[in-house]
């Protein structure tokens, strides 16, 4: 997979597309086509490319396909080759879409996504996001307490403090859950709305015992802060997820988790 993420990489035509969904995310392939000097199919050729190396993803919203920056490879890259030589949760500092000031357009699409590959089975996964003992190790230290039913109610918390809450909107073991979302303990966020967040667990098409965990996360017009927080935020979970269910070791250590996600 490696290969296929310096492959992509190496073309400037490929670079600059990652450039425009970085400036704007969720773009369709004619608006991709504006920016470019060259053919609908040479852009949809790169394109391509970019997904089969998990460096975007796609959604169909309508009749539209709409293109999605994909920065969990990147942060992967980052921490195999860069970070065991820097201080691990510099990460927060590097993010491959920075925290541009932007003006965000809805919409009614997704806004953020993020997806990755983990070596484990759906019931894994699931098992992995709902118990307090598994999140509290790759979720920033953060346990999770719900009773897993529609309109129940959940808290993110690490040690004594409560870090997030919200309320489980829709809910289908192992392959779905949506939740909203909002910070409780975090500066700059205290007038957020709630936005959501929502978990899509699915066998892969070709690897067996390999499972696609894809987060979107929406509906955040009224949470900029709430926004850039996740956006940083949640490719560290996602790693932190997979690492913990292929090795059952920890991406970073206790004393690191808190300051990563504050960045």
């Amino acid at each position: 997979m490696e290969n296929n993420i310096f492959k992509a990489l190496a073309d400037p035509s490929r670079r600059k597309l990652l450039d425009l969904l970085q400036a704007s995310d969720g773009q369709t392939l004619n608006d991709l086509c504006i920016p470019l000097d060259m053919s609908r199919f040479g852009v949809m050729k790169h394109l391509n490319i970019l997904e089969e190396a998990g460096l975007i993803t796609t959604r169909k919203v309508g009749r539209e396909k709409l293109h999605y920056l994909n920065a969990v490879p990147i942060r992967q890259i980052y921490e195999r080759w860069v970070s065991k030589f820097t201080e691990p949760w510099a990460i927060g500092l590097s993010s491959l879409q920075n925290e541009l000031e932007r003006e965000l357009i809805l919409e009614n699409k997704p806004q953020h996504i993020h997806r990755i590959a983990i070596k484990a089975k759906p019931e894994q996964v699931w098992q992995a996001l709902t118990d307090p003992v598994k999140t509290s190790k790759f979720w920033f230290n953060c346990a999770i307490r719900s009773t897993w039913e529609v309109e129940s109610s959940f808290e993110l918390w690490n040690g004594e403090e409560k870090k997030a809450e919200g309320v489980i909107l829709e809910i289908d073991p192992p392959h779905k859950l949506v939740m909203s979302w909002r910070f409780i303990s975090f500066p700059g966020t205290e007038n957020d709305s709630a936005s959501q967040i929502t978990w899509e667990i699915g066998a892969h098409a070709e690897y067996q015992d390999v499972t696609l965990v894809t987060v979107v996360h929406d509906q955040f017009e009224q949470a900029v802060s709430t926004a850039k927080i996740l956006e940083n935020g949640l490719p560290v979970v996602l790693s932190g997820l997979k690492t913990l269910l292929e090795t059952g070791e920890m991406l970073v250590q206790e004393n690191h988790a808190g300051s990563a996600e504050d960045r």
